[in-house]
């Protein structure tokens, strides 16, 4: 997806509405129009980018500084007990926005509904060893 027709750069240009949590030069925070949870919110650089790893470094730092504010701001102010955050790459793990981004999606005891679980299965030994190699060479 181009920047011209990336949803996120059009509501960063204002060319459409949103629901603004947080802003400052570099990033802005605002409501999912899909909610997990009441408060979901999305945080994105201003600046195009498509995934995680082409984002540069000192991008990184300036967007998850922003994730851990705008993640205070909602603990503090909505009656939450916790908050999940992720950051999704490509469309297999479920990234549906081609610009980078990261989901703070507020939880609460009572929310038992929301599983944002990944099922788990034990790795011999020997399996941790081989992705180790592939990872590493």
């Amino acid at each position: 997806m181009s920047e011209e027709n990336c949803i996120f750069c059009k509501l960063v240009k204002g060319e459409i509405p949103s629901k603004i949590v947080f802003e400052n030069d570099d990033n802005l925070a605002f409501l999912d129009i899909n909610p997990v949870s009441e408060g979901h919110t999305i945080v994105i650089p201003k600046k195009h980018f498509t995934t995680l790893e082409k984002t540069p470094e000192e991008e990184v730092i300036k967007l998850f500084l922003t994730v851990k504010e705008v993640a205070e701001m909602i603990y503090t102010k909505l009656d939450i007990d916790g908050y999940n955050v992720i950051q999704n790459n490509y469309k297999a793990a479920g990234q549906h926005v081609d610009h980078s981004h990261v989901h703070i999606i507020p939880r609460s005891n009572r929310d038992m509904k929301i599983r944002l679980t990944i099922p788990r299965n034990s790795a011999s030994n020997e399996e941790l060893e081989k992705v180790l190699k592939k990872i590493k060479s």
